[in-house]
């Protein structure tokens, strides 16, 4: 069932998410060669404390750490070890926090110094299609209206679309409905009202769109080996528009990035 959120809530789910934006842009000043994923995650977990809000992921289902951290061929749900950054790796980290009884799901993949050119593009063809899909979270619109749209820019650029794992609702809890895949077929699904916030989340990557699960229970990785990247946005339906409610401002401004496809949103230049 879909929990729709009033005004005051989304107010207070956009805390949440700006907590974890915060970490993330916290966090990019230090994902360099060398770093330390336990570190990190030592350090994003000080830091969302010093916020007023708890680690949204750490003890969930039993997962032992603040930050999902999955380095280059690893899609998601990664445990950060004691392996550090090595020249050319990519990472995405993905970070929960509560606060205010919300949560806040947001996540980055970071070049570690210099990356090779074909996973630039990997990486920058996954955040254009986040953006892709959150302009199709609109009033009337439905869950397969984003997935389509997703699915078909990063599949017109040769690379494979994870299928079992997905976006979600988003609020009290971590999960929430509606599921929100990265494919689908335009005019399928829940349809959208006001009120509805969810993270969305493209998973895309190199090679084929198939993935596979190490002993560990919680780290996905592509199943042939290749690098994956993996951007989220948590989303509020406002006024039948997509409103975000996290942003990637505090990792442009810790890394030195000026422009992006976040200012084209927020400025509207993107077509609604």
């Amino acid at each position: 069932m879909i929990q729709i959120k009033t005004a005051e809530e989304i107010e207070l789910m956009r805390e949440s998410a700006l907590v974890v934006s915060k970490t993330l842009g916290l966090l990019a000043k230090e994902i360099k060669p060398g770093a330390s994923p336990l570190k990190l995650d030592k350090m994003a977990e000080e830091f969302i404390r010093e916020e007023g809000a708890v680690p949204g992921f750490l003890g969930m289902y039993d997962f032992p750490n603040t930050l999902n951290w999955s380095p280059n061929a690893q899609v998601v749900h990664g445990i950060p070890g004691n392996e550090p950054l090595k020249e050319g790796d990519i990472v995405s980290v993905d970070c929960g926090a509560v606060k205010n009884g919300f949560h806040g799901d947001h996540a980055y993949t970071f070049e570690v110094g210099e990356v090779a050119e074909e996973t630039k593009k990997l990486l920058k063809v996954t955040k254009e299609s986040l953006y892709i899909g959150i302009r199709e979270f609109k009033l009337g619109n439905r869950v397969g209206d984003v997935g389509y749209a997703i699915q078909k820019y990063c599949e017109d650029h040769g690379y494979g679309v994870v299928r079992e794992l997905v976006g979600h609702g988003l609020g009290r809890e971590l999960h929430e409905d509606p599921q929100m895949p990265n494919y689908g077929k335009r005019g399928r699904g829940k349809k959208f009202v006001n009120g509805m916030v969810v993270a969305i989340e493209p998973m895309i990557n190199m090679g084929t769109k198939r993935i596979k699960q190490l002993k560990d229970g919680w780290t996905i990785l592509t199943a042939d080996g290749k690098p994956s990247a993996h951007f989220e946005h948590d989303v509020a339906l406002v006024d039948g528009k997509p409103e975000l409610l996290s942003t990637y401002q505090y990792i442009y401004d810790a890394l030195g990035i000026t422009s992006d496809e976040e200012d084209e949103f927020r400025n509207k230049k993107l077509v609604l």
